[in-house]
């Protein structure tokens, strides 16, 4: 394989962006085929790039890309491995996804596809840069069009969250990159393979440092949205259009995680842990009051929205958890639970926007007796949820099982505790979902089924449907198939990666031989 492929990559989507705006001006609804057309160039590019770093290749697990062919430290380097390759493959399948249930679902403007793209591409350029001012470039990219995204919805509510995610994630990336100043100063290079070789010759307890990864870890937990920095992600959750919160719950926190596991890694390395306890002490409380109040205030919400982006802030809290152990066995659980969120959120708010779409259900109380409406969407977001639990066989149960794990073997009970008891509030909240859907009945129904009949006594289910849009009856609202089918393909993958521990170790084999050498 070319080293060429990681460039492409990223330029494609960025490039392609242009395409919607442009045949736009001639063609109404140009931007859907364009963006389409896009993610699946790209998906297969991901593909490649996976295969060709995968030990099953026998060729070298790791390509880097000189950008104009000035080398490193002067140039900006592109570094495909395991890891990158991992996240790229999560985008493009999220980014196919979401494209498939935008069709109808829209927003159907050209502008919006044109975003999803540019979306797509810094996405890609996070996950593949290895120069840290780079990584800052797509970061705003990445926040730009994400605040942007959000306001497209027509209720002004999505306006206020987006203004307030533009203040918070502007402060954050603005925290960044102070510490990349400060890291630059330190050792005189932005490139991350160098800047590790020269944090090693300055001293890991130089006050300099610590104060560059101290700021760096601040501004990214603002974008991974660990409390109490989380406060941008309910609103912006919430209130954006159906098919940006499945977009962005699944990959744009998800990204920032990653950028925060190769600073703290491939940079810093886990010599500065060791050379700064309190730091890694910090780390870890942090983490483990994001993972307790993120399940907690997940489980205070009505608006099911709400829920999951609650969720979230405890989600990630483990991933932070896992970076602060040092622990191999709990970093190829965050890695492992990085992916299976991504997935899981995408089913999750795929879901909730068919529902919605179809019978108008916003709160918990509003799912009451719909899985007889919509046993099928009912049911993938029930395997997701259960999945968020970590209810085997489930890439849930992996992720969790490998991070607790990991805390066991480094003797941190407390980080193991908090997660035994995050995954219980974690099952009360999905459980009060699960009773709503299956055993609560309709408040208002047309007979003692609890099932809203159609014009000729039958019964409406709204998964599936010809027409997205058309009126099925009795206020209910029909939903195309394709919708349904991606809700139950992503749903099904949460259960398949059950079985991907194996390969995915493979993968990272190298990359941890890097990180723990």
């Amino acid at each position: 394989m070319s080293d060429a492929l990681l460039p492409l990559l990223i330029a494609i989507p960025l490039l392609a962006a242009i395409f919607p705006l442009l045949l736009g001006l001639r063609f109404d609804r140009a931007g859907w085929p364009v963006a389409m057309a896009t993610s699946l160039i790209v998906a297969g590019l991901a593909g490649r790039l996976a295969w060709a770093v995968s030990p099953a290749s026998s060729g070298p697990q790791q390509f880097v890309h000189d950008l104009a062919g000035y080398p490193a430290p002067y140039g900006i380097e592109l570094v495909g491995d395991g890891l990158s390759a991992i996240l790229v493959v999560l985008i493009s399948v999220v980014a196919v996804a979401v494209l498939i249930s935008a069709r109808t679902t829209g927003p159907d403007s050209n502008a919006f596809y044109s975003g999803l793209l540019l979306l797509t591409g810094g996405l890609l350029g996070m996950a593949l840069t290895g120069d840290l001012f780079n990584l800052f470039v797509f970061l705003e990219i990445v926040g730009l069009v994400s605040y942007a995204l959000i306001a497209s919805s027509d209720d002004g509510r999505a306006a206020y969250g987006a203004l307030k995610y533009l203040f918070l994630g502007t402060t954050g990336a603005s925290l960044y990159l102070i510490g990349v100043g400060y890291a630059l100063v330190a050792t005189g290079t932005l490139n991350m393979g160098d800047m590790a070789t020269e944090l090693a010759a300055v001293g890991y307890s130089d006050p300099l440092v610590q104060a560059a990864f101290g700021f760096m870890l601040i501004g990214f937990m603002l974008k991974i949205a660990i409390f109490p920095l989380h406060t941008w992600q309910p609103d912006a959750y919430t209130y954006a259009p159906d098919t940006v919160s499945a977009f962005i719950s699944a990959l744009v926190s998800t990204t920032a995680a990653y950028a925060l596991i190769r600073i703290a890694y491939d940079v810093f390395t886990v010599e500065f842990f060791a050379a700064n306890p309190l730091i890694t002490d910090a780390v870890l409380l942090v983490a483990s009051i994001s993972i307790v109040v993120g399940s907690l205030l997940a489980l205070l919400q009505t608006d099911l929205k709400r829920v999951f982006a609650y969720s979230s802030v405890a989600q990630f809290g483990m991933i932070l958890a896992a970076i602060g152990l040092q622990s191999e066995t709990a970093l190829f659980g965050a890695i492992i639970h990085l992916v299976g969120h991504g997935l899981m959120k995408a089913t999750l708010f795929m879901g909730a926007g068919v529902l919605s779409s179809a019978y108008g259900a916003q709160t918990v109380a509003d799912y009451a007796g719909l899985a007889k409406r919509a046993p099928i969407t009912s049911g993938m977001m029930a395997v997701a949820g259960l999945a968020l639990v970590g209810i085997p066989p489930s890439v849930g149960t992996l992720g969790k099982w490998f991070i607790a794990l990991g805390a066991v073997e480094e003797g941190s009970w407390g980080v193991a505790a908090v997660i035994f008891i995050s995954t219980l509030l974690t099952l009360t909240y999905i459980g009060r979902l699960l009773e709503a859907l299956y055993f609560t009945q309709p408040a208002a129904t047309d007979d003692d089924t609890g099932v809203a009949g159609d014009a000729d006594g039958g019964s409406i289910v709204a998964d599936g449907g010809d027409t997205e849009g058309s009126t099925a009856g009795d206020g209910i609202t029909a939903i195309a198939t394709e919708r349904i089918v991606v809700v139950v393909v992503l749903a099904i993958s949460t259960v398949a990666l059950f079985g991907a521990a194996d390969p995915l170790a493979a993968m990272l084999d190298p990359v941890f031989g890097r990180f723990f050498q």
